[in-house]
């Protein structure tokens, strides 16, 4: 269980590995980029998700999967940005 913003970091780094086997394909920036887009997924669930209804913050395996899914959603606008701009 994610004790606070440290321990929803460290989910941050497994979910943005997680991101990256769901998306595979080449991203502007590799893997660190990723791993980044991983841990800001995981803070994004770990501040959204109360405001939802949702209490991830008390099951190990509903954090992984709510850091994992902000941290696709993240990469899907960050692929969508990139794209245009390129």
């Amino acid at each position: 269980m994610p004790e606070g913003i440290i321990g929803w970091l460290l989910i941050g780094l497994v979910a943005g590995a997680l991101g990256k086997l769901i998306m595979p394909g080449r991203d502007p920036g590799g893997i660190i980029v990723t791993i980044l887009f991983g841990i800001m997924g995981a803070l994004l669930a770990f501040y959204l998700t109360p405001l939802l209804g949702i209490d991830v913050r008390h099951s190990s395996w509903q954090s992984y999967a709510a850091a994992t899914a902000g941290a696709v959603i993240l990469l899907i606008f960050y692929r969508i940005v990139m794209v245009r701009r390129i």
